[in-house]
């Protein structure tokens, strides 16, 4: 049996098992392969009546007609397997990120389109940017924000297209504050933002580079009552004041953070960064809840790191 016959099998093992899973908690974008078998190393989620193929770069030494024939046999197999037309399946090749490499534009246009998760609404599109605007393996942090937003002022930092935000205002947030440094993403979450419902006045939306935005709120004594800040690993972004290395400035955001919530609080950090590690200087202020945090549909239980503070 060839490989990708391999892989068609257990994408429909897994598609059967993970399209119940997924009307279950009411989600239409989820995971139902993460480089499964070794020889086929790619992720594949389903967006609607869509799917994204993420293929990691391992290192391997193909010719381009070797690596083209092996992807066109992937795609059709997703294709097969989901039921849909080849043209609803994309494909990416995700090399090592660096900076903000993620939200770089593809040069393909690709088509906006709206999905829905636990009863909220996003648009995503899985052509024009190398990340679609949502980050499925956040869904349970989303999840437990929404249902801790009621009556709070919430921030939003590194806020990519404001999905956390979505979640906050439609669990009751009386107001929030949404920061990132892209236009793009910012124009995105305000679309977002409309699709839900969400009123402009009280759910604003600020272009700012994070750093220069907590010193400017805790010198003007800015007070949250929950706090979501999930930076990349590193950016070297011409538009920030300085080079962001989230495990050397970790400690500057998280306490700086700590200090603008009020009295019990919680802020919720998360990274990306395999091999993070908490500062000593923190210990004792934080649960780590990563466990928790990663959603069942992601084999790779380490995708990202998620951590629980509490004033």
């Amino acid at each position: 049996m060839s490989v990708i016959q391999d892989f068609q099998n257990r994408l429909a093992k897994n598609h059967k098992h993970f399209a119940k899973w997924a009307r279950r908690i009411g989600t239409e974008a989820y995971r139902i392969y993460d480089r499964d078998i070794p020889q086929v190393p790619v992720a594949v989620d389903i967006y609607g009546e869509r799917a994204y193929i993420a293929e990691f770069d391992t290192g391997w030494e193909q010719t381009d007609e070797e690596h083209a024939a092996w992807a066109a046999g992937v795609r059709a197999s997703v294709a097969t397997v989901l039921d849909i037309p080849l043209e609803k399946v994309a494909f990416k090749i995700r090399r090592r990120q660096r900076g903000t490499e993620q939200y770089e534009k593809t040069g393909d246009k690709g088509e906006d389109f709206v999905v829905t998760e636990q009863g909220r609404r996003f648009w995503v599109n899985l052509d024009a940017y190398l990340d679609t605007g949502l980050f499925l393996d956040h869904r349970p942090t989303r999840k437990r924000v929404g249902e801790e937003a009621a009556g709070k002022r919430f921030l939003n930092l590194f806020s990519y297209t404001g999905s956390f935000s979505v979640y906050a205002a439609t669990g009751g947030a009386t107001e929030s504050v949404t920061v990132d440094l892209s236009n793009t993403y910012l124009d995105w979450a305000a679309r977002n933002f409309e699709l839900n419902g969400m009123d402009p006045a009280r759910h604003t939306r600020v272009r700012a580079d994070v750093f220069r935005y907590l010193d400017d709120a805790v010198s003007q004594r800015q007070q949250f009552d929950l706090i979501v800040m999930d930076p990349p690993s590193f950016s070297n972004s011409a538009k920030m004041i300085d080079i962001l290395d989230v495990q050397r400035d970790h400690v500057r955001l998280v306490t700086q953070c700590l200090s603008l919530l009020t009295p019990g609080g919680v802020l919720y950090f998360s990274n990306n960064f395999r091999g993070f590690e908490m500062d000593a200087s923190l210990a004792g202020q934080y649960r780590d809840i990563s466990a928790q945090s990663v959603p069942e549909d992601f084999r790779n239980r380490r995708i990202h790191q998620c951590f629980r503070f509490q004033k």
